[in-house]
């Protein structure tokens, strides 16, 4: 009969791994085929069922076998992951760290600003059993319940790896090296126990949430949930290749877990800030998000940080700040964030520096902290607003992964003081994206939106082909408040290495909290 499947965390399908049926009659062996299909001679029932493959972790679990109901196995391969539980808490609040490695690891906690900067380390993490600090995935589709590292052998207190959150807030990450050279970092993001800044910013966890499929799934493929078959090929098996352009729910898609490892949240041992941020999403991740952070640094912009959860489930005080920041794909949004931010803008003069692309446009819920439900792009039924009434901008996919610098419209703007540009000159044509290289106006973009608040002040506009290009704006609100939008997904990933970019973020900064004057 078949009793069930076995994959690794990507749900991709694993041949050849041994597998022993124990029951109180005795035992079974079986081997599961390539399509990771285990067949075997067993009789209706509890196992005790132990299974190992090299190059993953072997695990034993208690099954009850049933006829017609395939089982879900999952090993985990010996690859060095990590990340902290809680992935953003308050100074002075603890989070775990939960750490996969097949080796005892030295554990350092360093921020990252212009520059990276240890600030302590935690000593050498090992246990005395061998590959004692390796973890285990539960079996099923753990993408909508979490992994639950650091449970299963780590029952005493002591050993629940507590770390605790400096004073300053800011992006830190945790550096795991092993004795033979293995390396791992994830983010780790700490907002301030009371408002310290002018200025705050606010990373998009949701949106990396949404594109992370460690599991086997994200909100980009198997949306609704892992299918009955690991998969052999994504090109002939993964249903966002199989049937192209079908989004595979009407409304709401399975859950996704924030207890995950995010890979593309790893940044490695030996990046510097301007180096280009290799990959297909990193740069959309904590990559991006530290190029932000690390510009605010270089310029002496004091800012303390959020997750937007935080703002979700109101724990960012808007009204103590003059300047909320975004960072280049927050993509994701819930219709209490928008609401809320909306609010402060047009209703208590709140200042808004939307500084990415396809912003605010997909919707999702958030049933608590542990778990995000995205709903379908584009669709806006539950705030029942678009985004460009609240960003000026809204995306299109015209431009789509072209790359190019913004031609200057308005040169007579404040925020092209001290830029020395001209009406018909570029800026922008650095970049770290990799991806869709060619300038600050690349690869997602964003345009003036038929629902636009009047009086939008048209700044510049990239130079993309077929005149797709992001519409750089800047508006007031009857209230005092203001929005200024970059509409480019790579717009902070030339803030480190263009001096116009890095010029005119710094001087809508400085007009909107009271820094210092504009330059001339």
């Amino acid at each position: 009969m078949l009793v069930g499947y076995v994959s690794d965390e990507d749900y991709v399908a694993l041949g050849g791994v041994e597998l022993e049926f124990e029951h109180e009659h005795g035992s079974v062996a079986a081997r599961s085929r390539v399509t990771g299909a285990i067949h075997a001679d067993l009789e209706p029932g509890p196992y005790r069922v132990s299974l190992g493959l090299a190059g993953y972790g072997a695990k034993r679990v208690e099954i009850t076998v049933k006829a017609g109901r395939p089982y879900q196995f999952r090993l985990l391969s010996d690859r060095m992951n990590g990340f902290t539980w809680p992935k953003w808490v308050s100074a002075g609040q603890t989070s775990e760290y939960c750490v996969h490695s097949t080796e005892a690891f030295r554990l350092d906690l360093w921020r990252y600003g212009w520059r990276k900067h240890f600030v302590k380390s935690f000593g050498w993490c090992g246990e005395h059993a061998p590959r004692a600090m390796a973890q285990i995935i539960p079996d099923g589709d753990f993408s909508q319940t979490g992994v639950a590292w650091n449970r299963e052998g780590y029952s005493l207190q002591y050993q629940r790896h507590a770390v605790t959150a400096p004073d300053e807030s800011g992006l830190y990450y945790l550096h795991a090296k092993t004795r033979s050279g293995q390396f791992q970092s994830f983010p780790w993001l700490v907002t301030p126990a009371t408002p310290r800044a002018k200025i705050a910013v606010m990373a998009s966890t949701m949106t990396w949430n949404a594109y992370n499929s460690f599991g086997g799934r994200s909100n980009y493929f198997n949306q609704a949930g892992l299918p009955d078959r690991p998969v052999l090929n994504a090109r002939q098996d993964v249903g966002r290749y199989t049937d192209a352009d079908v989004w595979p729910y009407t409304q709401t898609a399975a859950p996704l877990s924030f207890q995950r490892p995010e890979p593309a949240s790893e940044i490695p041992e030996d990046a510097d800030i301007t180096d280009p941020i290799q990959g297909r999403t990193e740069s959309c991740f904590a990559a991006g998000l530290w190029r932000l952070l690390g510009w605010l640094d270089r310029e002496a912009f004091a800012c303390d940080l959020y997750s937007d959860v935080q703002l979700h489930f109101g724990e960012l005080p808007l009204d103590e700040y003059q300047a909320l920041v975004l960072d280049n794909h927050p993509e994701y949004w819930s219709p209490e964030m928008y609401r809320l931010v909306k609010a402060w803008i047009f209703e208590r003069g709140g200042k808004l520096l939307y500084l990415g692309g396809c912003g605010l446009y997909a919707e999702a819920d958030l049933p608590d902290e542990r778990t995000m439900l995205c709903r379908r792009e584009g669709v806006y039924e539950l705030r029942q607003d678009t985004p460009d009434r609240l960003l000026g901008v809204a995306y299109t996919h015209t431009g789509f992964q072209t790359g190019a610098p913004y031609r200057v419209l308005d040169e007579a703007h404040w925020a092209f003081a001290g830029t020395g540009l001209k009406n018909g000159d570029r800026f922008g044509g650095q970049s770290l994206h990799e991806r869709c290289p060619g300038g600050a106006s690349a690869h997602e973009l964003d345009k003036i939106g038929p629902d636009a608040p009047p009086h939008v002040a048209h700044l510049a506009k990239g130079d993309n082909p077929d005149d797709a290009g992001a519409d750089l704006i800047c508006f007031d609100t009857p209230s005092g408040g203001g929005v200024f939008s970059t509409g480019s997904l790579t717009w902070t990933l030339s803030l480190p290495i263009d001096d116009n970019v890095s010029t005119i973020t710094a001087n809508v900064l400085r007009r909107w909290t009271d820094t210092e004057e504009i330059q001339q």
